[in-house]
């Protein structure tokens, strides 16, 4: 039997269309995975960001999981240091009771956006990430039991113990969350040169918790199928314009997959977007389940989180239809 795959939406907002749109194309990407067996729907918190459409995580949380029936909903991640932990605890305690056994409370550290924004949403930066294990030991005390003598409760969410998650892209998270016990999820989509490194370190200081008796290692992949290598080439360069314009500190709407990436971006760009998406795995349905099957034996992932911000939303729809096949395929 083959591991978990699960689905990473960055509720991409797309040239010409609105935010509107993609909350539709949201809430049909996550009835059609559900009918295709993937584990988790997550959606990730992003700022400032006019291409992404996920700033208010939780309302699309709930959204996704009323308009589906099984399938386990969540973020991927909150960035707990824009929040009191109080008021995640009362989010997501709040989805928990909505949707019992179905949510998932994914934490990062990062803000989510550029430093600027970041000082707007806290209004100041006294929270920070070096107080990021403090906020997570505080937000999972909140979710836990409530204690004798306990002034302040999250209503509800005391004693809901909904399944946390510590995300990341560095060794810090690998520890925290061997420190503590719980899931780890790596974003090697994005930021995947510590991957094998964090992997290691977090097998390797894993200590049991309540939540979790052994470790449990998730990592992200882009993944953009297709009937050919040539087909899905293309559509993988509307995510490539979309880091190459990252660098150029021009993000927008996210692009329409083009001809020829090498006229778009320059050599140096070409490099660093490149090893930023070198975790990904691009192709027909035979290069798509030689990729995975590398990547598996290589991380021995306990879980994928699939990414595949594309343009097109039928493109879309068939990829994530192609790679739940080739998940069938690796566990015959």
């Amino acid at each position: 039997m083959t591991i978990p795959f699960s689905v990473l939406d960055l509720v991409p907002i797309v040239q010409g269309a609105t935010a509107s749109d993609a909350y539709r194309n949201m809430v049909d990407l996550a009835q059609h995975v559900e009918g295709w067996g993937y584990e988790r729907f997550w959606l990730a918190e992003h700022h400032n960001m006019v291409g992404i459409g996920s700033s208010a995580t939780a309302v699309l949380i709930g959204h996704v999981a009323v308009n589906t029936k099984t399938l386990r909903v969540g973020s991927g991640g909150v960035m707990l240091p824009n929040h009191s932990p109080l008021v995640i605890a009362e989010q997501f305690g709040t989805l928990e009771s909505l949707f019992p056994g179905r949510i998932d409370l994914g934490l990062g550290r990062a803000p989510g956006t550029d430093m600027r924004t970041a000082q707007a949403l806290r209004r100041d930066l006294t929270s920070n990430a070096d107080h990021f294990p403090q906020d997570v030991v505080e937000l999972q005390a909140l979710l836990g039991p409530v204690e004798p003598g306990q002034v302040v409760q999250a209503v509800p969410g005391a004693g809901l113990k909904v399944p946390l998650w510590i995300l990341g892209s560095s060794l810090f998270g690998a520890q925290l969350a061997a420190a503590l016990g719980l899931p780890y999820g790596f974003a090697s989509h994005f930021a995947p040169d510590a991957l094998m490194q964090a992997l290691r370190v977090y097998r390797e200081r894993f200590t049991p918790s309540e939540q979790r008796e052994t470790p449990h290692a998730m990592v992200g992949v882009n993944v953009i199928a297709a009937e050919t290598d040539e087909e899905a080439r293309r559509l993988f360069t509307s995510q490539q314009q979309a880091f190459t314009d990252l660098h150029r500190n021009a993000r927008g709407k996210l692009k329409p997959p083009i001809d020829n990436i090498e006229d778009y971006w320059s050599p140096i760009e070409k490099i660093r977007v490149e090893q930023m998406l070198s975790c990904s795995v691009v192709g027909s349905p035979q290069t798509v389940r030689e990729g995975l099957e590398r990547l598996i034996e290589t991380t021995r992932a306990d879980e994928l989180m699939v990414v595949a911000p594309l343009y097109d939303h039928a493109a879309r729809l068939r990829s994530f239809e192609i790679v739940a096949e080739v998940r069938k395929s690796l566990g015959a």
